[in-house]
C-alpha cells in the first residue's frame, strides 16, 4: 500500500521512467507543498538516477539564500507570485545539477488569504535549461489545506510532464 493517492503514484513512476529514459536530472522548489512533490518523486525506487534535490524555501529568507529569489522581487510581488515562481523555478536549476525544475509559492490555508491574494492561489514554475520557463497561476479555491497541496503537486507532475517530452 502507498502513502499517496493512486494517480499520483501512477504518475510519478511513469516521470521517473520518462526522465530516466531521457537522461533528464530534477530538482524542485517548494514553498507551500514543503516537500510533497520531491517526497512523491523519491517514493519511487529508481527515483535516484533522475532526482538531484529539493529545495523547501518555506520561509522569503529561504527563497533568497537558498534559490537566489530577489528581495526586490518579494518586496515588489511578495512570496506568492508569478515573479517568484518563476525565479524559484531558475534558481534551482542554477544552484543545482539539475536540468529541469519546478517551482510552487502559494496559500495552502486555512488563514493567510486576502481578497487579491485569496487561499488556494498558487504560483508554478518550470524551468529547464534552453527552453523557455512555464507558469500557471492555479485557484484551487478554500477547498482545505491538503486538498490545496495534493492539487498543487498534481499540476506540478503535469507540468513536469509537459516540459520533459
Amino acid at each position: 500500500m502507498s502513502f499517496w493517492p493512486a494517480d499520483i503514484e501512477e504518475t510519478a513512476k511513469r516521470i521517473v521512467a520518462d526522465f530516466t529514459e531521457r537522461k533528464l536530472l530534477a530538482a524542485t522548489a517548494e514553498s507551500c507543498t514543503a516537500g510533497l512533490i520531491a517526497g512523491a518523486i523519491t517514493e519511487i525506487a529508481g527515483s535516484s538516477t533522475m532526482f538531484d534535490r529539493g529545495f523547501v524555501t518555506y520561509s522569503n529568507d529561504a527563497k533568497q539564500e537558498m534559490l537566489g529569489v530577489s528581495g526586490k522581487t518579494l518586496a515588489a510581488f511578495g512570496a506568492v507570485s508569478r515573479q517568484t515562481a518563476l525565479e524559484m523555478a531558475e534558481g534551482a536549476i542554477e544552484r543545482s545539477a539539475a536540468v529541469i525544475s519546478v517551482a510552487v509559492t502559494g496559500i495552502a490555508g486555512p488563514g493567510g488569504g486576502s481578497p487579491e491574494k485569496p487561499v488556494g492561489l498558487v504560483h508554478l514554475a518550470a524551468a529547464r535549461k534552453g527552453y523557455p520557463t512555464l507558469h500557471r497561476e492555479m485557484r484551487y479555491g478554500d477547498i482545505g489545506r491538503s486538498a490545496v497541496r495534493l492539487a498543487t503537486l498534481r499540476t506540478a507532475f503535469e507540468m513536469l510532464e509537459e516540459l520533459g517530452r
